[in-house]
């Protein structure tokens, strides 16, 4: 079996949403922690365990930052974290299906993220890395985050789709 834990300086998980339905706004979070377990190589047995702290998301903008913390959409109060755990892995023509549950508001859904292996390296200090690119669309609302207002022309303010996006690094950890 083998260990892989989250490299968080080299690794990035974001989300994008419209915004008035003309624009896309990027935010991520910065504090999180994600560890692969497996046996085979091409970690089609793998169990991944994901969980961000919602204090740490960031669009950059303070007031919207403050305001997706709120109630009005994660509750970060209520609900600090958001987590998602895999139930499958699905390798077919070199793309990742990756299954799994996750909980955001306090509401768990299976979700699946499609995702490319990018190789593992060796860095400077030894330590073997493997990178992943993962991706998928949720809809906010399924998972309890239903503020929205419309705009005078009857548009909404905020999408209900939410892109995810996970650019990540692993460290391998050496079993003793």
């Amino acid at each position: 079996m083998s260990k892989f834990v989250i490299d968080n300086l080299h690794s990035e998980i974001e989300f994008k949403v419209k915004h008035l339905m003309i624009s896309t706004v990027t935010g991520r979070f910065t504090d999180f922690t994600a560890e692969i377990t497996a046996e085979k190589e091409d970690f089609t047995d793998a169990q991944i365990s994901f969980e961000a702290d919602v204090n740490s998301i960031t669009t950059s903008v303070v007031d919207r930052d403050n305001h997706l913390k709120s109630p009005d959409f994660f509750d970060a109060e209520s609900y600090p974290k958001l987590s998602f755990k895999s139930t499958s892995v699905l390798l077919e023509d070199n793309t990742y299906h990756v299954t799994g549950l996750l909980n955001v508001h306090g509401v768990e859904k299976e979700v699946t993220l499609v995702g490319e292996y990018n190789g593992n390296d060796t860095d400077l200090y030894g330590n073997k890395k493997h990178g992943f690119e993962l991706t998928g669309t949720i809809k906010r609302s399924e998972f309890g985050l239903t503020f929205n207002a419309t705009t005078d022309k009857g548009g909404l303010l905020v999408s209900d789709e939410v892109k995810l996006i996970a650019s990540v690094q692993f460290i391998e950890v050496v079993m003793a």
